[in-house]
Protein backbone atom coordinates (compact mmCIF):
# COMPACT_ATOMS: atom_id res chain seq x y z
CA UNK A 1 0.00 0.00 0.00
CA UNK A 2 2.44 2.39 0.72
CA UNK A 3 4.68 1.93 -2.38
CA UNK A 4 0.85 2.29 -4.30
CA UNK A 5 0.21 5.85 -2.46
CA UNK A 6 4.00 6.89 -3.56
CA UNK A 7 3.44 6.15 -7.25
CA UNK A 8 0.28 7.88 -7.14
CA UNK A 9 1.58 10.53 -5.42
CA UNK A 10 2.97 13.19 -7.80
CA UNK A 11 5.14 16.26 -6.75
CA UNK A 12 4.00 20.04 -7.97
CA UNK A 13 7.20 20.01 -10.21
CA UNK A 14 6.49 16.58 -12.48
CA UNK A 15 3.14 18.87 -12.70
CA UNK A 16 4.71 22.00 -13.78
CA UNK A 17 7.47 20.16 -15.78
CA UNK A 18 4.86 18.21 -17.99
CA UNK A 19 2.88 21.55 -18.24
CA UNK A 20 5.57 24.69 -18.69
CA UNK A 21 8.12 21.87 -20.39
CA UNK A 22 5.84 21.34 -23.66
CA UNK A 23 6.49 24.72 -25.17
CA UNK A 24 10.61 24.23 -24.78
CA UNK A 25 9.95 20.85 -26.02
CA UNK A 26 8.04 21.80 -29.10
CA UNK A 27 10.84 24.44 -29.64
CA UNK A 28 13.55 21.74 -29.34
CA UNK A 29 12.04 19.42 -31.28
CA UNK A 30 11.35 21.94 -34.49
CA UNK A 31 14.91 23.23 -34.28
CA UNK A 32 16.44 19.89 -34.19
CA UNK A 33 14.50 18.61 -37.18
CA UNK A 34 14.68 21.71 -39.07
CA UNK A 35 18.63 21.23 -38.52
CA UNK A 36 18.90 17.95 -39.49
CA UNK A 37 16.55 18.57 -43.03
CA UNK A 38 18.57 21.77 -43.72
CA UNK A 39 21.72 20.44 -42.69
CA UNK A 40 21.63 17.38 -44.96
CA UNK A 41 20.08 20.22 -48.17
CA UNK A 42 23.13 22.01 -47.82
CA UNK A 43 26.01 19.22 -46.98
CA UNK A 44 26.80 18.98 -50.47
CA UNK A 45 27.23 22.85 -50.63
CA UNK A 46 29.87 25.06 -48.67
CA UNK A 47 27.59 26.55 -46.40
CA UNK A 48 26.66 22.78 -45.22
CA UNK A 49 29.60 22.33 -42.46
CA UNK A 50 29.17 25.82 -40.92
CA UNK A 51 25.57 25.65 -40.93
CA UNK A 52 26.23 22.07 -38.49
CA UNK A 53 28.71 24.07 -36.48
CA UNK A 54 26.09 26.81 -35.34
CA UNK A 55 23.18 24.24 -35.36
CA UNK A 56 25.77 22.05 -33.01
CA UNK A 57 26.71 24.78 -31.02
CA UNK A 58 22.65 25.97 -30.56
CA UNK A 59 21.60 22.18 -29.55
CA UNK A 60 24.19 22.76 -26.41
CA UNK A 61 22.58 25.65 -25.31
CA UNK A 62 18.99 24.46 -25.86
CA UNK A 63 20.43 21.38 -23.75
CA UNK A 64 21.85 23.07 -21.16
CA UNK A 65 18.17 25.20 -20.57
CA UNK A 66 16.56 21.70 -20.62
CA UNK A 67 19.20 20.12 -17.90
CA UNK A 68 18.31 23.58 -15.81
CA UNK A 69 14.36 22.83 -16.33
CA UNK A 70 15.20 18.99 -15.34
CA UNK A 71 16.94 19.91 -12.54
CA UNK A 72 14.79 22.71 -10.82
CA UNK A 73 11.30 20.63 -11.51
CA UNK A 74 11.85 17.27 -11.29
CA UNK A 75 14.62 17.34 -9.04
CA UNK A 76 17.08 15.13 -10.87
CA UNK A 77 20.68 17.13 -11.03
CA UNK A 78 22.61 16.44 -14.35
CA UNK A 79 26.32 17.47 -14.51
CA UNK A 80 27.07 19.65 -16.76
CA UNK A 81 29.29 18.69 -19.56
CA UNK A 82 32.83 20.40 -20.17
CA UNK A 83 32.79 23.34 -22.53
CA UNK A 84 33.92 23.02 -26.22
CA UNK A 85 37.52 23.47 -26.43
CA UNK A 86 38.71 26.56 -27.92
CA UNK A 87 41.59 25.43 -30.49
CA UNK A 88 43.47 28.43 -32.65
CA UNK A 89 42.36 28.35 -36.03
CA UNK A 90 38.49 28.30 -37.49
CA UNK A 91 38.61 25.19 -38.77
CA UNK A 92 40.30 23.37 -35.91
CA UNK A 93 37.46 24.74 -33.74
CA UNK A 94 34.85 23.39 -36.06
CA UNK A 95 36.30 20.02 -36.42
CA UNK A 96 35.90 20.45 -32.33
CA UNK A 97 32.68 20.94 -32.53
CA UNK A 98 32.05 18.35 -35.48
CA UNK A 99 33.42 15.66 -32.95
CA UNK A 100 31.82 16.97 -30.15
CA UNK A 101 29.41 14.43 -28.83
CA UNK A 102 27.53 16.17 -26.00
CA UNK A 103 26.41 18.71 -29.11
CA UNK A 104 25.38 15.55 -31.04
CA UNK A 105 23.90 13.73 -27.47
CA UNK A 106 21.94 17.06 -26.73
CA UNK A 107 20.46 17.03 -30.78
CA UNK A 108 19.34 13.72 -30.13
CA UNK A 109 18.11 14.59 -26.60
CA UNK A 110 15.83 17.68 -28.39
CA UNK A 111 14.32 15.09 -30.92
CA UNK A 112 13.45 12.30 -28.13
CA UNK A 113 12.08 14.96 -25.55
CA UNK A 114 9.93 16.25 -28.18
CA UNK A 115 7.29 13.14 -28.01
CA UNK A 116 7.89 13.19 -24.39
CA UNK A 117 7.13 16.59 -24.26
CA UNK A 118 3.54 16.48 -26.25
CA UNK A 119 2.50 13.18 -24.03
CA UNK A 120 2.99 14.97 -20.51
CA UNK A 121 1.19 18.10 -21.51
CA UNK A 122 -2.02 15.48 -22.81
CA UNK A 123 -1.24 13.52 -19.57
CA UNK A 124 -1.70 16.50 -17.04
CA UNK A 125 -4.11 18.79 -18.85
CA UNK A 126 -6.17 17.12 -21.85
CA UNK A 127 -6.35 13.84 -19.98
CA UNK A 128 -8.07 16.01 -17.30
CA UNK A 129 -9.75 17.81 -18.71
CA UNK A 130 -11.30 15.02 -20.47
CA UNK A 131 -12.30 12.63 -17.63
CA UNK A 132 -14.22 16.42 -16.32
CA UNK A 133 -16.53 16.15 -19.27
CA UNK A 134 -16.76 12.49 -18.95
CA UNK A 135 -18.01 12.35 -15.11
CA UNK A 136 -20.08 15.34 -16.05
CA UNK A 137 -21.66 13.84 -19.41
CA UNK A 138 -24.71 13.41 -17.68
CA UNK A 139 -25.14 16.75 -16.69
CA UNK A 140 -23.85 18.42 -20.00
CA UNK A 141 -26.41 16.18 -21.98
CA UNK A 142 -29.30 17.37 -19.56
CA UNK A 143 -28.43 21.07 -19.81
CA UNK A 144 -27.71 20.81 -23.56
CA UNK A 145 -31.19 18.48 -24.78
CA UNK A 146 -34.58 20.27 -23.88
CA UNK A 147 -36.98 18.22 -22.37
CA UNK A 148 -36.55 14.99 -19.76
CA UNK A 149 -33.93 12.63 -20.60
CA UNK A 150 -34.28 9.21 -18.56
CA UNK A 151 -30.69 8.09 -17.71
CA UNK A 152 -29.45 5.05 -19.85
CA UNK A 153 -25.96 2.85 -19.66
CA UNK A 154 -24.44 5.37 -21.69
CA UNK A 155 -24.10 8.24 -18.25
CA UNK A 156 -23.10 5.23 -15.91
CA UNK A 157 -20.09 4.04 -18.63
CA UNK A 158 -19.21 7.74 -19.10
CA UNK A 159 -18.56 8.63 -15.11
CA UNK A 160 -17.13 4.80 -14.43
CA UNK A 161 -14.63 5.81 -17.22
CA UNK A 162 -13.76 9.60 -16.32
CA UNK A 163 -12.94 8.39 -12.54
CA UNK A 164 -10.82 5.28 -13.72
CA UNK A 165 -8.55 7.47 -16.36
CA UNK A 166 -8.58 10.35 -13.89
CA UNK A 167 -6.96 8.12 -11.46
CA UNK A 168 -4.49 6.81 -13.67
CA UNK A 169 -3.31 10.42 -14.28
CA UNK A 170 -1.13 10.56 -11.12
CA UNK A 171 0.97 7.38 -12.20
CA UNK A 172 1.31 8.37 -15.57
CA UNK A 173 2.75 11.87 -14.90
CA UNK A 174 5.04 9.97 -12.27
CA UNK A 175 6.25 7.35 -15.26
CA UNK A 176 6.82 10.40 -17.26
CA UNK A 177 8.65 12.15 -15.55
CA UNK A 178 10.85 9.24 -14.54
CA UNK A 179 11.53 8.76 -18.32
CA UNK A 180 12.89 12.13 -18.96
CA UNK A 181 14.93 12.17 -15.62
CA UNK A 182 16.16 8.84 -16.91
CA UNK A 183 16.78 10.87 -20.47
CA UNK A 184 18.24 13.84 -19.28
CA UNK A 185 20.83 11.47 -17.38
CA UNK A 186 21.85 9.41 -20.48
CA UNK A 187 22.05 12.56 -23.02
CA UNK A 188 22.50 15.96 -21.21
CA UNK A 189 25.42 15.15 -18.80
CA UNK A 190 29.04 14.35 -20.23
CA UNK A 191 29.98 11.92 -22.45
CA UNK A 192 31.24 8.91 -20.94
CA UNK A 193 34.45 9.07 -21.52
CA UNK A 194 34.66 13.08 -19.68
CA UNK A 195 32.87 11.60 -17.04
CA UNK A 196 35.70 8.87 -16.57
CA UNK A 197 38.55 11.20 -16.63
CA UNK A 198 36.63 13.55 -14.23
CA UNK A 199 36.18 10.27 -11.62
CA UNK A 200 40.11 9.67 -11.94
CA UNK A 201 41.10 13.25 -11.66
CA UNK A 202 38.89 13.69 -8.31
CA UNK A 203 39.87 9.96 -7.08
CA UNK A 204 43.38 10.51 -7.83
CA UNK A 205 43.19 14.15 -5.83
CA UNK A 206 41.43 12.24 -2.98
CA UNK A 207 44.19 9.57 -3.06
CA UNK A 208 46.77 12.10 -2.78
CA UNK A 209 45.00 14.40 0.19
CA UNK A 210 44.48 10.87 1.43
CA UNK A 211 47.93 9.42 0.89
CA UNK A 212 49.51 13.05 2.20
CA UNK A 213 47.36 12.72 5.58
CA UNK A 214 48.23 9.82 6.28
CA UNK A 215 52.21 10.29 5.57
CA UNK A 216 51.53 13.41 8.15
CA UNK A 217 50.11 11.67 10.48
CA UNK A 218 52.57 8.85 10.50
CA UNK A 219 55.54 11.69 10.77
CA UNK A 220 53.56 13.36 13.98
CA UNK A 221 53.57 9.83 15.59
CA UNK A 222 57.20 8.94 14.54
CA UNK A 223 58.31 11.99 15.95
CA UNK A 224 55.78 12.94 19.29
CA UNK A 225 55.51 9.18 20.00
CA UNK A 226 58.10 6.51 18.97
CA UNK A 227 60.85 9.19 18.83
CA UNK A 228 60.05 10.25 22.88
CA UNK A 229 59.96 6.46 23.65
CA UNK A 230 63.29 6.41 22.11
CA UNK A 231 64.72 9.20 23.59
CA UNK A 232 63.66 7.42 27.19
CA UNK A 233 65.11 4.48 26.42
CA UNK A 234 68.34 5.87 25.72
CA UNK A 235 68.21 7.73 28.95
CA UNK A 236 67.37 4.81 31.02
CA UNK A 237 70.08 3.09 29.47
CA UNK A 238 72.67 5.74 30.39
CA UNK A 239 71.48 5.81 34.06
CA UNK A 240 71.92 2.06 34.08
CA UNK A 241 75.25 2.69 32.64
CA UNK A 242 76.08 5.36 35.44
CA UNK A 243 75.03 2.48 38.16
CA UNK A 244 77.72 0.19 36.55
CA UNK A 245 80.25 2.36 36.55
CA UNK A 246 79.89 3.91 39.99
CA UNK A 247 82.98 4.50 42.31
CA UNK A 248 81.29 2.44 45.18
CA UNK A 249 80.72 -0.35 42.68
CA UNK A 250 77.13 -1.44 40.93
CA UNK A 251 74.11 -0.73 42.21
CA UNK A 252 72.32 -4.32 41.59
CA UNK A 253 69.01 -3.00 43.03
CA UNK A 254 69.01 0.50 41.09
CA UNK A 255 70.26 -1.33 37.98
CA UNK A 256 67.84 -3.82 38.32
CA UNK A 257 65.39 -1.61 38.35
CA UNK A 258 66.42 0.89 35.59
CA UNK A 259 66.57 -2.50 33.39
CA UNK A 260 63.21 -3.70 33.75
CA UNK A 261 62.02 0.35 32.88
CA UNK A 262 64.36 -0.04 29.86
CA UNK A 263 62.61 -3.54 28.84
CA UNK A 264 59.04 -1.90 29.43
CA UNK A 265 60.05 1.12 27.38
CA UNK A 266 61.36 -1.46 24.57
CA UNK A 267 58.00 -3.01 24.81
CA UNK A 268 55.76 -0.10 24.23
CA UNK A 269 58.02 1.03 21.73
CA UNK A 270 57.93 -2.28 19.39
CA UNK A 271 53.67 -2.28 19.91
CA UNK A 272 53.84 1.59 18.79
CA UNK A 273 55.53 0.62 15.85
CA UNK A 274 53.30 -2.42 15.47
CA UNK A 275 50.54 0.37 15.56
CA UNK A 276 51.64 2.71 12.61
CA UNK A 277 52.80 -0.30 10.40
CA UNK A 278 49.69 -1.59 10.84
CA UNK A 279 47.92 1.10 9.44
CA UNK A 280 50.17 1.09 6.46
CA UNK A 281 49.89 -2.06 5.43
CA UNK A 282 47.68 -4.48 7.87
CA UNK A 283 49.46 -7.74 8.80
CA UNK A 284 45.81 -9.30 8.82
CA UNK A 285 46.29 -9.07 5.10
CA UNK A 286 49.26 -11.68 4.23
CA UNK A 287 46.58 -14.29 4.23
CA UNK A 288 44.78 -13.03 1.96
CA UNK A 289 41.07 -11.34 2.64
CA UNK A 290 39.80 -15.29 3.61
CA UNK A 291 41.70 -14.98 6.69
CA UNK A 292 41.73 -11.10 7.47
CA UNK A 293 37.81 -10.52 6.75
CA UNK A 294 36.90 -12.98 9.70
CA UNK A 295 39.22 -11.76 12.11
CA UNK A 296 38.26 -7.82 11.50
CA UNK A 297 34.61 -9.48 11.95
CA UNK A 298 35.45 -11.25 15.52
CA UNK A 299 36.76 -7.79 17.15
CA UNK A 300 33.74 -5.82 16.28
CA UNK A 301 31.47 -5.24 19.87
CA UNK A 302 28.69 -6.14 17.49
CA UNK A 303 28.05 -9.80 16.48
CA UNK A 304 28.76 -10.77 12.95
CA UNK A 305 28.37 -13.11 10.45
CA UNK A 306 30.79 -14.00 7.82
CA UNK A 307 30.15 -15.02 4.40
CA UNK A 308 33.15 -15.51 2.02
CA UNK A 309 33.03 -16.67 -1.70
CA UNK A 310 36.08 -15.58 -2.64
CA UNK A 311 37.25 -18.03 -5.98
CA UNK A 312 39.65 -15.40 -7.40
CA UNK A 313 42.55 -13.32 -5.48
CA UNK A 314 41.96 -9.49 -5.93
CA UNK A 315 44.93 -6.96 -6.69
CA UNK A 316 47.02 -6.62 -3.27
CA UNK A 317 45.57 -2.58 -3.80
CA UNK A 318 42.16 -3.91 -4.24
CA UNK A 319 41.97 -6.03 -1.02
CA UNK A 320 43.69 -3.02 1.25
CA UNK A 321 40.88 -1.14 -0.13
CA UNK A 322 38.22 -3.55 0.42
CA UNK A 323 39.95 -4.23 3.87
CA UNK A 324 39.69 -0.53 4.74
CA UNK A 325 36.18 -0.36 3.38
CA UNK A 326 35.25 -3.30 5.49
CA UNK A 327 36.55 -2.27 8.42
CA UNK A 328 34.94 1.41 8.37
CA UNK A 329 31.21 -0.27 7.54
CA UNK A 330 31.58 -2.13 11.03
CA UNK A 331 33.00 0.47 12.88
CA UNK A 332 29.95 2.43 11.25
CA UNK A 333 27.45 -0.04 12.32
CA UNK A 334 28.69 -0.41 16.15
CA UNK A 335 28.89 2.84 16.69
CA UNK A 336 25.65 4.79 14.85
CA UNK A 337 23.37 2.26 13.41
CA UNK A 338 22.25 0.62 17.16
CA UNK A 339 22.30 -2.92 15.71
CA UNK A 340 22.07 -6.18 17.54
CA UNK A 341 23.29 -8.22 14.85
CA UNK A 342 25.50 -7.75 11.25
CA UNK A 343 26.45 -9.63 8.09
CA UNK A 344 29.35 -9.62 5.91
CA UNK A 345 29.19 -11.13 2.62
CA UNK A 346 32.03 -11.24 0.04
CA UNK A 347 32.26 -13.05 -3.47
CA UNK A 348 34.60 -12.77 -6.26
CA UNK A 349 33.94 -13.95 -9.59
CA UNK A 350 34.35 -13.24 -13.12
CA UNK A 351 36.85 -10.48 -12.68
CA UNK A 352 34.61 -8.57 -10.00
CA UNK A 353 34.42 -8.83 -6.04
CA UNK A 354 31.50 -7.23 -4.06
CA UNK A 355 31.57 -7.00 -0.40
CA UNK A 356 28.08 -6.20 1.62
CA UNK A 357 27.58 -5.41 5.19
CA UNK A 358 24.14 -5.53 6.40
CA UNK A 359 23.02 -4.79 9.77
CA UNK A 360 19.43 -5.21 11.56
CA UNK A 361 19.52 -0.91 13.08
CA UNK A 362 18.13 1.95 12.50
CA UNK A 363 18.90 2.90 8.98
CA UNK A 364 19.05 6.60 7.54
CA UNK A 365 22.44 6.10 6.66
CA UNK A 366 23.17 8.06 3.37
CA UNK A 367 25.37 9.34 1.07
CA UNK A 368 26.38 12.82 2.21
CA UNK A 369 27.13 16.02 0.20
CA UNK A 370 30.71 16.81 1.99
CA UNK A 371 33.45 15.00 0.25
CA UNK A 372 36.17 13.42 2.26
CA UNK A 373 34.39 12.41 5.55
CA UNK A 374 31.91 9.28 6.61
CA UNK A 375 30.37 7.02 3.50
CA UNK A 376 31.17 10.00 0.88
CA UNK A 377 34.90 9.54 2.09
CA UNK A 378 34.43 5.85 1.58
CA UNK A 379 33.11 6.24 -1.99
CA UNK A 380 35.96 8.51 -3.00
CA UNK A 381 38.26 6.31 -2.18
CA UNK A 382 37.07 3.31 -3.56
CA UNK A 383 36.83 5.07 -6.61
CA UNK A 384 40.45 5.23 -7.21
CA UNK A 385 40.60 1.81 -7.39
CA UNK A 386 37.65 2.21 -9.63
CA UNK A 387 34.76 1.12 -7.33
CA UNK A 388 31.71 1.63 -6.39
CA UNK A 389 29.87 2.09 -3.39
CA UNK A 390 26.21 1.93 -3.06
CA UNK A 391 23.80 2.39 0.29
CA UNK A 392 20.51 1.21 0.25
CA UNK A 393 19.43 2.27 3.81
CA UNK A 394 15.31 2.92 4.68
CA UNK A 395 14.08 4.84 7.74
CA UNK A 396 13.67 1.57 10.10
CA UNK A 397 16.39 -0.14 8.42
CA UNK A 398 17.32 -2.30 7.72
CA UNK A 399 20.49 -1.08 5.90
CA UNK A 400 23.08 -2.71 3.09
CA UNK A 401 26.01 -1.27 1.86
CA UNK A 402 27.76 -2.76 -1.04
CA UNK A 403 31.07 -2.24 -2.35
CA UNK A 404 32.11 -3.42 -5.73
CA UNK A 405 35.45 -3.27 -7.02
CA UNK A 406 37.28 -5.51 -9.95
CA UNK A 407 40.10 -7.77 -8.99
CA UNK A 408 42.55 -6.52 -11.22
CA UNK A 409 44.03 -2.89 -11.76
CA UNK A 410 44.58 -2.78 -15.84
Amino acid sequence: MAERRRFLSVRDGEWAFAVVGLPLALLGGVYAFAVLYAGTLLSLTVLGLPFVVAALLGARGLGALHRRLVGRLLGERVEAPAEVPRPAGVFARGRVVLSDPVAWRSLLYLVLRLPLGVLGFVTAVAIPLGCVWLVGFPLWVRLLQPGARPADWLDAASVVLGVVLLSAVPGAIRSLSEANRRLARLLLGPARAQQRVRELETARAVLLADNTDQFRRLERDLHDGTQARLVALAITLSLADDALSSADGPDLRRLRTLVERARTQTDDTVAELRRLTRGVHPVALDGGLGEALPGLAATSPVPVTVRLDLRERPHPAVARALYFCAAELLTNVAKHSGAGSAELTACAADGRIRLSVRDDGHGGAALGTGTGTGLTGLAERLAAVDGALRVDSPPGGPTVVTAELPTRLC
